[in-house]
């Protein structure tokens, strides 16, 4: 039977119908104080531009976005390209969308280093744990969907975080800063294997 190797470890088996899983933050929304759904920037509707012509030369099958409004309005671009309707799910909205505000974090970093620490190492007013079964159940579920396609999912940063720690046998945490519309590739078998093609891919942010 013939199997493709690929990054992150093991081999997935090409019998099984992979699907390539890509994950796009959305781009950088607007610092609200009243509300933790809000919408993008003028920077962020540009980076959603950007990254909707970088994709849009590849053949995706379909296209999903978290309900929040950072992330549709991220993939719309690239729907409206690509002639797609975006599904929205629940289960890959990010873990703080009942904090009653949003502060980008290169922002909180700046302003309030302990706040930011805090966030970094892992203080949260979520179960991580529980976050993370909760946007897995429902990426393995879009994966079962499309048998042999490729998907590209529009999300959030602790999303993105969650699932990569995941897929790479890690205690679920916040490990890296997955950049605005940054792009996170993964293979996927529907026997179960999980495998790494790149992670922050950001060419298309490029000047």
């Amino acid at each position: 039977m013939e199997q493709t190797c690929r990054r992150g470890g093991g081999c997935v088996d090409s019998g099984a119908e992979p699907v390539e899983l890509i994950l796009i933050r959305h781009g950088l929304p607007e610092r609200r104080d009243d509300t933790s759904d809000p919408p993008l920037s003028d920077r962020g509707h540009d980076q959603a531009r950007r990254v909707a012509a970088w994709l849009e030369a590849e053949p995706i099958h379909a296209v999903y976005a978290s309900t929040m409004l950072r992330a549709r309005q991220t993939a719309e671009p690239f729907a409206a390209r690509a002639g797609h309707q975006v599904t929205c799910h629940d289960g890959i909205c990010e873990f703080d969308r009942e904090s009653g505000a949003y502060i980008p974090m290169e922002t909180l970093k700046r302003e309030d280093r302990a706040a930011w620490l805090r966030m970094a190492t892992g203080e949260h007013s979520v179960d991580i744990g529980t976050f993370q079964k909760a946007v897995v159940d429902t990426l393995d579920g879009i994966i079962d969907a499309h048998p042999g396609q490729r998907v590209a999912v529009f999300c959030h940063g602790g999303v993105i975080n969650v699932w990569s720690a995941h897929v790479l046998g890690m205690p679920a945490r916040l490990f890296f800063e997955p950049d605005y519309t940054s792009i996170h590739r993964f293979m996927c078998a529907r026997t179960g294997q999980r495998n790494v093609l790149a992670l922050n891919e950001r060419a298309h942010l490029r000047a």
